[in-house]
């Protein structure tokens, strides 16, 4: 395997960018010497991320104190196409965070957690919808994620071919890859009478904004 330690960065302005643009992280722990990785929704909050769920519930079931966790997140920003398959690669931005996770407690914190999750989802979701109640939120189990040991790589630009196959007949390039939105699809229970919100219908546009 070869490093490329060039394409590291510590930077956090970096890193945070990263972690705001992505929807899912894969968070990596071990239990009674079982390993997991479990994807998942999460948000940041100034220096540490939130999740919720069934994966928090199984990671500190029967562990105080927290549990040391190893969270990546990756965009996948093009495919980079050479003339030879081994200088075939991607595009991408990942962060890299090994981080000690601690269950929340506090009612507000959780409520700020919960707000952070909705408006990662759809900035301005947070107003529209009903907001949890105070049994839902007793009820709800969230981890604390403490960004302190944390890195970025990326990978960007064009292709790297060896200089003898640059004289080589072959198509060589980098495809480009964002996500997308597609056209919203109403609940069957939606009243038909109720617009689509323009934080939905524009949703395509904060993607490519991002």
């Amino acid at each position: 395997m070869v490093r490329e330690p060039h394409r590291g960065s510590f930077d956090r302005e970096i890193i945070y960018k990263i972690l705001d643009e992505g929807f899912v992280c894969h968070v990596g722990f071990t239990v009674e010497n079982q390993p997991y990785v479990i994807p998942t929704m999460f948000a940041r909050v100034d220096d540490a991320i939130y999740f919720h769920g069934s994966a928090a519930s199984r990671m500190l079931r029967g562990v105080s104190g927290g549990l040391p966790v190893c969270v990546s997140v990756t965009l996948v920003d093009g495919l980079v196409l050479a003339r030879s398959v081994f200088n075939h690669s991607m595009n991408y931005r990942s962060v890299v965070a090994l981080c000690n996770a601690t269950l929340v407690d506090g009612l507000e914190e959780k409520l700020a957690a919960l707000r952070a999750f909705t408006e990662k989802i759809l900035p301005g979701r947070w107003a529209d919808a009903r907001q949890p109640s105070e049994k839902e939120l007793k009820a709800t189990s969230i981890l604390r994620l403490p960004l302190h040991e944390i890195s970025a790589k990326m990978r960007t630009g064009d292709v790297q071919d060896d200089e003898p196959d640059y004289v080589l007949p072959v198509w060589a390039g980098v495809l480009p890859l964002r996500l997308t939105a597609g056209a919203p699809l109403r609940d069957a229970r939606c009243d038909a009478t109720l617009p689509v919100p323009p934080s939905v219908a524009n949703f395509d546009q904060r993607l490519a904004g991002k």
